[in-house]
């Protein structure tokens, strides 16, 4: 017999966690997606695993510190990119690879602080205090309110840039809009799948929800769905079946994008 899940105040609180951070992660990515940013989540994933290791260095929440580095990486990242000195991939290498060193060399001068980090590295619902989930519920408010105010310059920007310069709407606050609440959702995502899975999170339900090939609003809504399912069951998986919870939420993501894939390509080749 399965235990009540319910029963334990971490998994209370890793599924409050979970289903915010599911709910705030596709709404952001669709447009990294459409826009070809998705790559600039895993930088800012990387960023924060240098602003983490400097939380457990001075005893700060990670989580803050983790907010404070990759919200300063990208309005780096677009200043690099405005400037055109240099290209936008290599901008993300820079700061990629610049995070890494700091990172570890973070942790070479803070012995015993491999095992602090490794949560953070791969997510664990065990470590998401009370603490984390009110910065993330504050942070989850604020990416929520920021993104209604700006949802129409941020579709009109997403699909036709130049387009949305003319009409005389500032593509450049837009896009530093954008790189922003980008940084505040691998953020707040740290505690519930890890640095090194946070892309995935981001990416991953807005690809599989693009496969159906509906409307915008339509495949908003189909990606939370993805999210939601995926994020609450590989919560569930994981506890019942001691599995690392990041790497479940992905591989059920995974599965999902798979069979909404293979199912698609069925229907068309039967279609004709």
């Amino acid at each position: 017999m399965f235990e009540n899940i319910f029963q334990y105040a971490f998994i209370v609180r890793g599924l409050e966690a979970g289903i915010l951070v599911a709910i705030i992660a596709p709404a952001i990515g669709i447009f990294l997606v459409l826009r070809r940013y998705s790559l600039i989540a895993d930088t800012l994933a990387h960023v924060s695993l240098a602003g983490i290791a400097i939380g457990i260095f001075f005893g700060i929440n990670p989580v803050l510190t983790a907010l404070a580095t990759a919200v300063a990486a990208s309005l780096g990242v677009e200043k690099l990119r405005v400037s055109k000195k240099v290209y936008g991939e290599s901008a993300l290498a820079l700061f990629l690879s610049g995070s890494l060193a700091l990172a570890v060399v973070i942790l070479s001068l803070g012995h015993g602080l491999n095992s602090s980090l490794f949560s953070y590295l791969f997510g664990s619902i065990v470590t998401v205090t009370a603490s984390d989930v009110r910065i993330i519920s504050i942070l989850a408010v604020i990416v929520i309110s920021i993104l209604a105010v700006f949802y129409k310059p941020l579709v009109y920007v997403t699909f036709d840039e130049e387009a949305a310069k003319v009409s005389g709407i500032s593509t450049r606050l837009i896009n530093t809009i954008l790189i922003i609440l980008a940084a505040m959702t691998v953020s707040l995502a740290i505690p519930i799948v890890g640095v090194l899975l946070i892309s995935a999170l981001i990416v991953i339900p807005v690809i599989t929800a693009l496969q159906f090939r509906k409307s915008f609003i339509h495949t908003i809504i189909y990606a939370e769905i993805i999210s939601l399912l995926s994020v609450v069951s590989g919560i569930f998986a994981s506890f019942y079946f001691n599995l690392s919870t990041g790497g479940t939420i992905v591989l059920v993501m995974l599965a999902i994008f798979s069979s909404v894939f293979l199912l698609k390509n069925i229907r068309g080749t039967v279609r004709y």
